[in-house]
């Protein structure tokens, strides 16, 4: 039997959420979608888990959106994801469901474009040496809708931001910990016994209180007004830029220039 593409394990009140597609840089099917949702509420509702780590098989965290799938049917860019700038299932902003309990990113290699926006939704990120960030929607032709737009200029200014978004360039680790983008670099076999510890040090406090906090940093960097703006022309793009063809043929066009998923 196959191995699951999103693994999920739970060990000292620790859940761990593992994009397990490494053949194709974890990139993100319909199905790697519907199970991190899955795998993500099991952990929310899961009274032995308090705080949650997301992370990818090696070598990449995750490359985004599946670029084949979304060149085909256009499965993983469907309605519940939120991925085309709606609300997802469960009627909140970005790619994972409603939460509560903290989520830390352990970003072992590259994060491109959707797999970027999953890493900036995490409460903050602790990265590999081998990390790598890097804002690919332009490349494609596919607009932001997890949020990129919106978090991204908050975490390293928007003039930085708009660099990466409009030359789609990588961000390397140190420099993603220089502008702040994520909280710790280490080696990269320490990257899990790192975020491991931050989660050990998290579940030495009082969990009500430790929610509760979340829950008012969520209030008060809650920017709907932009996040609409984002959806909005996400969906005005998809409407009249967007379709299998012509993914496929920017697709075949990334291909050609040496810049594969």
């Amino acid at each position: 039997m196959a191995e699951e593409v999103v693994l999920y394990d739970v060990a000292e009140r620790i859940a761990t959420i593992t994009l397990n597609r490494p053949e194709a840089r974890n990139a993100l099917s319909s199905e790697v979608l519907s199970l991190l949702s899955q795998r993500t509420r099991e952990a929310e509702a899961d009274d032995d888990v308090d705080v949650i780590i997301l992370t990818g098989s090696d070598p990449a965290f995750t490359a985004g959106l599946d670029l084949k799938e979304l060149g085909s049917t256009g499965d993983n860019l469907g309605r519940g994801s939120g991925a085309d700038g709606s609300r997802n299932s469960d009627g909140v902003r970005g790619p994972f469901p409603k939460m509560t309990k903290p989520l830390i990113g352990a970003i072992n290699g590259v994060a491109v474009t959707g797999g970027f926006e999953l890493a900036l939704n995490c409460d903050f990120l602790i990265a590999s040496e081998r990390a790598k960030f890097g804002d690919t929607h332009a490349r494609v032709g596919v607009m932001p809708g997890w949020g990129l737009t919106v978090l991204l200029p908050r975490v390293i200014g928007v003039r930085r931001a708009r660099e990466m978004s409009f030359t789609g360039n990588f961000m390397l680790a140190d420099e993603a910990l220089t502008f702040g983008l994520v909280n710790h670099v280490v080696a990269h076999d320490d990257l899990m016994p790192f975020t491991r510890k931050l989660a050990q040090d998290i579940i030495g406090n009082d969990q009500l209180g430790v929610r509760q906090i979340r829950s008012t940093y969520a209030h008060i960097v809650a920017d709907d007004d932009n996040w609409e703006i984002e959806a909005r022309d996400s969906r005005a793009w998809r409407r009249s830029n967007f379709s299998p063809e012509q993914v496929a043929a920017r697709r075949a066009a990334i291909q050609s220039r040496g810049k594969q998923q």
